[in-house]
C-alpha cells in the first residue's frame, strides 16, 4: 500500500518518571489494536526511567473486519503486513530489529477466529512475534503506565476511590481503586466499532440510537461494577486512550505533558458538544480524520455515560498508552518498588474476590501465612520464584471459596469459581494455576483424567503440584479455623520435614489433619510432613 508510511505524532522526547532499573538503551514497543497499529520507541535510563524518542501510528481496519465478520481479510493481512514492513524501516534507522520488538494485539486479534494464521503470516513476512494479549493482562500494562505517570502525584488514586476506563474500538477496560488498592478489573464489551456497527444497523437517527444503545449497556455494565464498589463512592475518574487525550488537548492546552486535570461539568460539556456536531463540522473545526471523528464522537460519549454514574468531579488524562506499560513491564521485574506494587494489587483484586463470595477471612489470612512460611523455607527443595509465591498466596486466599456454592465438594467449587474470575495482572495460564492449586488443597490429588490439571502446559502441572502440596500442608494446620498454630521453626531430617510452632498446646487435631492430607507433600518433595 502505497499510503502505509507511518505517521509520526508531534509528541516526541517525553519522559515519564523514572524508577531502579538495569535494563538500559533503546526499546520499542507496537500495539495492533482495532482501529490503529502503533509504535512507540523509548530510551529505558539507568534508574528505568522512559524518555520517548518517537512515535508512529497508522489506522487500521482490523477491528471492522473481526466486529463484523469474525475474522481478519486479506486485505486487512495486507494492510497490517504493509504497516509493519514500514515500521520495520523507521526502527532500522534506531538500530533496533523486529525480533528486538515486543509487539501485542489487544480485542480485534482475541477475537478473530483466524487470528493463529495471521500471526503466522506476518512473523514469516516481516519478522515480527506478534504476542495477543486477554483482557486482563491489558487492563495490567494499562495500570503500570497510568501508576507510573502520577507516581509524583499518587494522592489522585489514593486519597479517593477511583474508575480508571479505557474505551477501544471493541472493549471498554475497567478497573476500580478503593483509596489506591484495586477492587476489581473488567473488561466489556462496549466499543467505539461495535457501536458503529450497530448505529449502522438500526433505521433510528444515530444520536438516538446511541443514547438508547449506550444506556442500557452501561446500566447493566455500572450494575456489576457496583456490587465491587459503590459508584457514587467514586471521587476520582482516570480516562486513558486518544479520545480523552484528544479532549485534553482542547480543553487544557494541546501540549500537556504528563496529564491533565480537568473538572466534570468541563468535561460532560466538551464530550457533548462534539457528539452534537455532524462528521463534517466534527472535521472541519478540530481538524480531525473521519476515522478520528467517528471514534472520538463515539468514544466521549460512552465516557460521558460512565462519568454521569459515578461521584467524580475531578478526570485526569494520563498522556500515556498500553505501549508505555508495555516498556515498563520490562523495568518492573527489576525495580523493587513496582513488583511490590503489582504484588499488592494483586493479592487486593484476590480478597476483593473473595469477599464477594463471602470467605473466612480469618482462616484464608492464616493458612496464606502458613503457606508462604512453609514456601520460603523449602526454597532449595521447589526452586521457584517470585511469581510462583505470588499465586500460591493468591491460592491460599482463595482456596474455600466454593463454600459460598456448597460445602460438600467445595474444592471443586473453588476451582471453577476462580477459573470463571479475573485477577488484577493474573493472565489467564496464572489464573488456571492458581484455581488447580485450589482444586488440590484437599482430597484427592491430581490424576490423568481430570481435564483442567491434564490441559496445562508440563511445566504449569508441576507448579501446580509443588503449590498445592504445600497449601494442603498449610490448611491441615489451621484444621480448626482458630489460628492455634503459629510463629513455627523448621527442621529437616533425611526423610522428614519437621514443623514446630511457638505453643505448647495439644494440636492432635492438627496433626491428624496433616496425616490425612500430607501424602501429596511427602510425593512432591520427598519429604514427610510432621507437626512436633
Amino acid at each position: 500500500m502505497s499510503d502505509a508510511q507511518p505517521q509520526k505524532s508531534p509528541q516526541s522526547k517525553e519522559s515519564i518518571p523514572s524508577s531502579s532499573s538495569s535494563i538500559q538503551g533503546l526499546h520499542a514497543a507496537i500495539e495492533i489494536g482495532s482501529t490503529g497499529i502503533r509504535l512507540i520507541v523509548a530510551e529505558i535510563d539507568s534508574k528505568g526511567g522512559l524518555k520517548i524518542i518517537d512515535r508512529a501510528s497508522k489506522q487500521s481496519r482490523l477491528g471492522r473486519d473481526v466486529f463484523t465478520m469474525g475474522s481478519i481479510s486479506r486485505d486487512g493481512l495486507r494492510e497490517t503486513i504493509a504497516i509493519l514492513s514500514s515500521f520495520s524501516e523507521l526502527l532500522q534507522g534506531y538500530g533496533l530489529q523486529p525480533s528486538d520488538i515486543q509487539v501485542i494485539g489487544t480485542s480485534a486479534l482475541r477475537e478473530a477466529s483466524n487470528r493463529d494464521t495471521f500471526i503466522d503470516r506476518i512473523n514469516l513476512q516481516t519478522g515480527f512475534h506478534v504476542r495477543i494479549v486477554e483482557d486482563i493482562e491489558e487492563n495490567h500494562l494499562m495500570y503500570l503506565a497510568v501508576q507510573k505517570t502520577l507516581e509524583d502525584e499518587r494522592s489522585f488514586l489514593t486519597r479517593s476511590n477511583a474508575m480508571i476506563l479505557e474505551v477501544g474500538g471493541g472493549t471498554t477496560e475497567v478497573m476500580l481503586l478503593k483509596k489506591g488498592q484495586m477492587v476489581s478489573s473488567h473488561s466489556l464489551s462496549i466499543g467505539t466499532l461495535r457501536m458503529d456497527e450497530q448505529i449502522r444497523e438500526s433505521a433510528r437517527q444515530p444520536r438516538q440510537f446511541i443514547e438508547m444503545y449506550l444506556e442500557s449497556n452501561i446500566k447493566t455494565a455500572c450494575d456489576v461494577l457496583a456490587e465491587d464498589l459503590p459508584l457514587d463512592s467514586v471521587r476520582t475518574f482516570v480516562l486513558i486512550g486518544s479520545d480523552a487525550r484528544f479532549a485534553a488537548y482542547c480543553l487544557s492546552g494541546k501540549n500537556f505533558s504528563h496529564y491533565a486535570v480537568l473538572d466534570r461539568a468541563q468535561f460532560i460539556e466538551f464530550a457533548d458538544s462534539v457528539a452534537g456536531l455532524s462528521p463534517e463540522e466534527c472535521m472541519a473545526q478540530y481538524h480531525l480524520s473521519w476515522n478520528e471523528t467517528e471514534s472520538y464522537a463515539a468514544g466521549l460519549t460512552i465516557e460521558r455515560m460512565f462519568l454521569e454514574k459515578t461521584g467524580a468531579d475531578i478526570i485526569i488524562v494520563p498522556n500515556v498508552s498500553i505501549r508505555e506499560g508495555i516498556l515498563l513491564a520490562q523495568v518492573q521485574g527489576m525495580d523493587q518498588k513496582i513488583e511490590q506494587e503489582l504484588r499488592r494489587q494483586v493479592v487486593a483484586s484476590a480478597r476483593s474476590l473473595a469477599k464477594r463470595f463471602r470467605y473466612d477471612e480469618a482462616h484464608a489470612a492464616h493458612v496464606k501465612n502458613l503457606s508462604l512460611e512453609i514456601f520460603d523455607a523449602l526454597k532449595k527443595e521447589h526452586g521457584l520464584g517470585k511469581h510462583e509465591r505470588m499465586l500460591l498466596e493468591v491460592a491460599a486466599i482463595l482456596h474455600d471459596i466454593g463454600t459460598y456454592l456448597r460445602t460438600s465438594g467445595h474444592h471443586r467449587h473453588s476451582e471453577y469459581i476462580i477459573a470463571n474470575s479475573e485477577i488484577f495482572g493474573l493472565n489467564r495460564e496464572d489464573i488456571n494455576i492458581v484455581s488447580n492449586v485450589a482444586r488440590y488443597h484437599r482430597k484427592t490429588p491430581p490424576l490423568s483424567t481430570h481435564v483442567n490439571y491434564i490441559a496445562l502446559p508440563r511445566e504449569a502441572r508441576i507448579i501446580v503440584l509443588k503449590l498445592a502440596a504445600i497449601l494442603r500442608v498449610a490448611d491441615a494446620l489451621d484444621r480448626s479455623h482458630s489460628g492455634r498454630v503459629r510463629e513455627l521453626s523448621f527442621e529437616r531430617t533425611e526423610d522428614r520435614f519437621i514443623i514446630r510452632p511457638s505453643q505448647s498446646l495439644d494440636f492432635s487435631l492438627e496433626k491428624l489433619s496433616l496425616a490425612e492430607k500430607g501424602d501429596m507433600f511427602e510425593d512432591v518433595f520427598g519429604l514427610l510432613p510432621v507437626l512436633m
